[in-house]
């Protein structure tokens, strides 16, 4: 591997750059500044060489402006006339512009307004320049004089617009020291801020909330929260931020670790540093409500930039920043804490995740080895220690440094070490957040950690909600502080928090897991089971074996003393001997891979069970308890492939959930099922056996969710069914009914249904379910027309119904948001791009639709109003239609703006046919050539080959602001397009439509920048890619043998 730096800013050599006109001041006024800043320990940089100058301004004095902190800039009587000052001064400009460079303006016997407006001794000195325009005789020299002479001008206007300091006929040593003193201020305001040692992966993080912050009208206030579990790096990227953006603020405010800061000195300390920081005096300060006011008062009118790092209370943000009315226009607040709640006010939330295995190798590398990548001898165990890490850059910087110079031996034992003993310095961090919770907190937490990692939350949330532990509050509060995650619906835990979870668990008795609250694994469980060591302390225990391997065996015996035991969880474990004395205080029984055949005597006296989960049981028939479970609202026997019987239901008066699915040999319900009020969830999933179902079943008013998918020997549904009046949901997918019943309406509750494999031509009116807003029907081979619809559906999803012909009108559907629809047989969808329909879609998928006319295509294709997530999908035989303004093969599509006329510009109508589908996103990057810029957004995107899309992007998400004249070059990455189409969207509304997962969109937009692929060099006739912003000074090793090329 090779060896390289990580990137930092650039280096600055110098405190201050003079930038002066000889004649006038060098052996005067500049001179004696020059010794002042001399004197006062500034590095300050002066041309020694002035006498010398000629046309064009030295390179070293270019580096030398860029590598200075500060410019000044002593305007005096003849600076104008001297080209070299003025090509200082619109580089010192451009530095000021992209580098965030100070620039003090000193008018020295000159009027400030002269030099704004080129009048008085400029305007003689500028009419020499125009002159020089004039006489030239060269076209291409001229222009670019003209060019240069605009640049001086534009320069001048905007030096003379800043604060700076105007000398007439005062005492030159006081003005000195005047200016000394503001330089000081500034330079203060410069010094160098620390972000990270080695800032690995900060950039692509920092950059998109950046470009939110600078997003939006110029006076609206941002505040952003970063919120991340503990050592994730989230005071870094705060920090970060703060450097690159702290050039645009006068004013400005870092306040640290807010939380500790806190805890230490108080509120008041806290908001008299805010105050005192932005008013560069002392502010007494007596209460927080006193100091609220203070604030208001101080930075109403200030434009701001403040950064409140690790906050933990509620309390801190309101004394600090409590709304954005106490900030001035343009202001900048930035939020890092642990407890995502806290944000609940500020603009926008960003997660701040943990780095990918690259970045993560890289900042361990650089801790460890001083270098970017590991040793070729250390590198799998360096990939094991980043495995351990699980992208935590603290762990990873704790870790690296631990093993800088370490043998490989050493490194062997430490991770051996690591297994068993998790480093305290990462635990300590990680614990903060865990010693914030409250007791019911902490519980579910040790409960989730022990027991419930990768279920469904849901369930969980319900299981634990029964035992009376206020979890669906509680859940979230954990998941707001980042100690548990939520991904695809199932519960989630970073490897180090749960070495957190252990190390709380342990610390107490570390030798004796049989007194551990909770025994976390195989080892000691195996040992607490087989010694019968367990003791009253145990609350929970987990014991999980794979159900390949020979099931393990203990006795029973070995529960006796657990006296406090409520949860529960075996998977593919025997136990031997009588249940009689099995602890009594169960709330959560869940035996996967349940080895018995039949239910055993005792297992289940258990008056206080909530959830009891047999799935993937042996047990091949039902059972009646000799006492009632009167607390037992979770029954799940899933995919028991041998039970033939269900249990006896009627010691069961309070059960609420029924999960048979997957239980395929099952083919009796006993009839006490019925008498079961409570009940509101039940499955027969893939119950292939079950011919029918008690008649009374379906007059049950309680059930809300019925899914009887894969029951292929059930023959029909009775039209008992419309007295289901509480039936939220019916999944009747792949079942063998050949009729339907007549009047489905009655299910007065009904929001999503599905139908599958149904054999007849016609289904029933559905336009009676007036509360059905989804509806799948799919793998109807017959069925020949879809019915009347009623007009609150939001959803329709219509799959493999090779005989389908005619749709229903939709002119009326006006809640309609999605549409799938793969008939080749249909040819329109009546009313769908003439009524409201079309106006609530945002998406429609027809890509299997062969034959739809042409006047439907361009009904919905032009009659398309949102943008965003979404879009039309069609086969790609009808291609682009000709409307579309510009068309390109590949890609990429350039084109010029046509004049707008008194139009106003809306946004853009994309679209492409793509040959091969690679990634699952799709970026768009839109140049204007013109005006510098470029906007970028990447969206999902998921879809086969060979087939058209159309999107729409909206004008105020990218900010494109097109006028007639602009060029324009867009590129679509993320798969193989064959061609691309654009066109101009003039005057029609768009609506912006968001997922409700809120993360689909990112936005990007950068002024005065172009991507990669729009510029190239060449050199003796061969072509290379480089990394270029437009208009940037661009210095060369060998410059005669370059030119500058657009692609």
């Amino acid at each position: 591997m090779t060896s390289r730096e990580p990137s930092s800013s650039k280096l600055l050599r110098y405190d201050v750059f003079l930038s002066f006109r000889g004649e006038d001041t060098r052996n005067g006024f500049t001179s004696h500044l020059h010794e002042a800043l001399q004197g006062g320990g500034f590095n300050a940089f002066i041309d020694e060489d002035d006498l010398k100058r000629g046309g064009e301004i030295k390179p070293e004095l270019l580096r030398a402006i860029e590598e200075s902190r500060i410019s000044v800039i002593v305007f005096s009587k003849s600076y104008a006339e001297s080209r070299w000052c003025l090509d200082e001064l619109v580089k010192i400009m451009k530095c000021r512009e992209r580098q965030g460079q100070q620039v003090l303006p000193i008018f020295y016997h000159v009027d400030p307004s002269h030099v704004r407006k080129q009048e008085g001794c400029l305007a003689r000195a500028f009419q020499k320049h125009e002159d020089g325009i004039l006489e030239e005789k060269d076209d291409k020299e001229r222009e670019a004089k003209k060019e240069r002479v605009k640049q001086w001008r534009e320069a001048l206007a905007q030096a003379a617009n800043l604060s700076g300091h105007h000398l007439n006929n005062g005492p030159e040593a006081k003005d000195i020291k005047t200016i000394v003193g503001n330089i000081r201020e500034l330079l203060r305001g410069t010094d160098e801020f620390q972000v990270a040692k080695y800032p690995v992966g900060i950039d692509s993080r920092v950059q998109p909330i950046i470009s939110y912050l600078f997003s939006g009208g110029l006076n609206d206030v941002k505040m952003v929260g970063i919120w991340g579990m503990g050592g994730l790096g989230k005071t870094t990227a705060a920090n970060a931020i703060y450097d690159k953006i702290r050039h645009r603020f006068e004013f400005k405010c870092h306040l640290g670790d807010v939380s500790d800061t806190e805890h230490r000195n108080g509120l008041v300390y806290l908001q008299k540093q805010l105050v005192s920081n932005i008013s560069k005096q002392t502010t007494q300060i007596n209460s927080v409500g006193e100091g609220i006011g203070v604030i208001k008062r101080y930075l109403r009118c200030r434009k701001v930039l403040i950064v409140i790092d690790n906050v933990d209370k509620v309390e801190q943000l309101s004394a600090l920043a409590d709304d954005r009315e106490w900030f001035g226009p343009g202001s900048v607040i930035i939020v890092t804490t642990r407890d995502e709640h806290l944000l609940n006010q500020a603009g926008v939330k960003v997660r701040y995740e943990e780095m990918n295995e690259e970045e993560a190798l890289e900042l361990f590398s650089w801790y460890t080895f001083k270098n970017n990548c590991p040793k070729e001898e250390y590198l799998e165990l360096s990939r094991k220690v980043v495995s351990y890490c699980g992208g935590l850059p603290l762990a990873l910087k704790v870790l690296g440094s631990s093993l800088f110079g370490r043998p490989i031996t050493e490194w062997q034992s430490y991770l051996e070490k690591l297994k068993r003993i998790p480093e305290g310095e990462i635990i300590k961090k990680l614990k903060i957040s865990f010693d914030g919770l409250d007791d019911n907190q902490k519980t579910i937490f040790l409960h989730i950690f022990c027991c419930f990692l990768g279920m469904g939350k849901d369930h969980v949330t319900k299981i634990l909600d029964e035992c009376g532990l206020c979890a669906t509050i509680d859940i979230s509060v954990l998941r707001e502080r980042c100690l548990i995650t939520v991904e695809r619906g199932k519960l989630k835990m970073h490897d180090l928090i749960q070495e957190m979870g252990k190390t709380i668990i342990s610390e107490k008795s570390p030798t004796q897991p049989g007194r551990w609250s909770r025994p976390w694994n195989l080892e000691a469980i195996t040992d607490v089971l087989t010694n019968k060591s367990g003791t009253e302390e145990i609350e929970a225990l987990s014991l999980h074996l794979p159900s390949s391997e020979k099931k393990a065996s203990f006795r029973t015996k070995a529960f006796v003393n657990m006296k406090k035991l409520r949860f529960l969880r075996l998977s593919y474990v025997e136990l031997a001997g009588s249940f009689k004395h099995f602890p009594k205080e169960l709330r959560w029984l869940c035996w996967h891979g349940f080895p018995f055949k039949d239910m055993p005597e005792h297992l289940l006296n258990q008056p206080k069970l909530v959830a009891l989960d047999l799935s993937f049981s042996n047990l091949r028939k039902g059972w009646k308890n000799s006492k009632p479970l009167e607390n037992l609202k979770i029954l799940d026997l899933s995919d028991s492939e041998k039970l033939k019987k269900s249990p006896d239901f009627s010691g069961l008066p309070n059960l609420g959930e029924l999960n048979f699915s997957g239980c395929s040999s099952l083919s009796k319900i006993h009839p006490s099922i019925c008498q079961l009020k409570k009940l509101t969830r039940v499955a027969f999933r893939w119950c292939g056996k079950l011919r029918y179902l008690p008649a009374e079943f379906y007059k049950l008013k309680s059930v809300e969710n019925l899914s009887l998918m894969g029951c292929s020997s059930l023959r029909e549904l009775p039209e008992g069914l419309g007295e289901m009046v509480s039936l939220r949901k019916l999944d009747a997918d792949q079942i063998a009914i050949k009729q339907y019943p007549n009047d489905p309406g009655r299910l007065i509750s009904l929001r999503a249904l599905t139908v599958g494999y149904y054999s007849g031509c016609n289904l029933p009116s559905l336009i009676g379910l007036s509360k059905l807003v989804s509806l799948t029907i799919s793998n109807c081979q017959n069925l020949r027309a879809i019915p009347d619809l009623p007009t609150n559906l939001e959803l329709l999803l219509i799959m493999v119904c090779s005989a389908l012909e005619r749709m229903p009108d939709f002119s009326q559907m006006s809640n309609m948001r999605q549409l799938f629809l793969d008939s080749p047989n249909v040819t329109e969808v009546p009313g769908l791009g003439l009524g409201k329909s079309l106006n609530s879609m945002v998406k429609i998928d027809m890509k299997w639709c062969t034959n739809l006319t042409a006047e439907f295509r361009n009904n919905i294709l032009q009659g398309w109003t949102y943008c965003g997530v979404g879009g039309i999908s069609l086969n790609k035989i009808y291609g682009i239609p000709e409307w579309f303004d510009f068309v390109a093969d590949g890609n990429k599509v350039s084109f010029d703006v046509p004049q707008c006329d008194g139009r106003n510009f809306k946004g853009l109508t994309l679209c492409w046919v793509h040959q091969q589908f690679e990634k699952n996103r799709v970026a768009v990057t839109v140049v204007n050539c013109t005006k510098r810029t470029t906007s970028m957004v990447s969206r999902p995107f998921c879809g086969l080959n060979c087939q058209f899309y159309q999107v729409q992007l909206s004008n105020d998400q990218l900010k494109l602001n097109l006028q007639g004249g602009d060029k324009i070059v867009i590129l679509i990455e993320g798969f193989e397009v064959e061609k691309t189409g654009v066109n101009l969207v003039w005057d029609k509304p768009l609506k912006e439509n968001k997922s409700p997962r809120g993360d689909d969109y990112y936005f990007d937009y950068q002024a005065k920048a172009v991507p990669d692929w729009l510029y190239a060099y060449k050199y003796n006739g061969m072509h290379f890619w480089s990394k270029l912003e437009l208009g940037m000074d661009i210095v060369c090793l060998e410059p005669r043998g370059w030119t500058k090329l657009k692609i």
